[in-house]
């Protein structure tokens, strides 16, 4: 995958598709190898759009608020405030999975340490820090459609 273009993505691209065949209910397949370069590709393309369509976000709305000077580019101090609160909360329910796996999602996901080196760090297998993110993962998932379900 880093030969296509992947490059740092390879490996999140990798776990991306595994646990897409994983969870999926498909049967018996004819050709498996064709079928993994065929998800693995997929899954490219749809990480090249997805950045694109940031990067187009991030332009235009660059373009409104340098237009707008009487706008100022920080937020309120309620926003900032809520924001805080927000992250402490989500940083709580990481805690509460255990430390291994907070310190497996914090090293990961916001330090940009590949998998391989988080599970050497830790002392314990890849596909553990594996399930360790997959519970992370699942928990955020639920903690922000909680979240979401308050907000309305």
């Amino acid at each position: 995958m880093q030969a296509r273009g992947a490059g740092d993505a390879a490996e999140d691209i990798l776990h991306e598709v595994w646990i897409r065949i994983a969870t999926s209910g498909t049967g018996p397949v004819s050709a498996p190898l064709a079928y993994l370069h065929s998800a693995v590709n997929a899954a490219m393309i749809d990480r090249y759009r997805s950045q694109r369509q940031a990067e187009k976000r991030e332009r235009d709305w660059s373009g409104v608020h340098d237009a707008d000077s009487e706008t100022s580019p920080e937020p309120s101090a309620e926003r900032r405030l809520a924001a805080m609160q927000e992250a402490a909360q989500v940083l709580a329910m990481l805690n509460g999975l255990g430390p291994r796996v907070a310190m497996a999602f914090r090293r990961h996901r916001i330090d940009g340490i590949a998998q391989k080196a988080v599970a050497a760090e830790l002392g314990v297998s890849l596909s553990t820090v594996e399930s360790d993110l997959r519970t992370a993962y699942r928990a955020l998932a639920e903690w922000k459609a909680r979240a979401g379900g308050e907000a309305q």
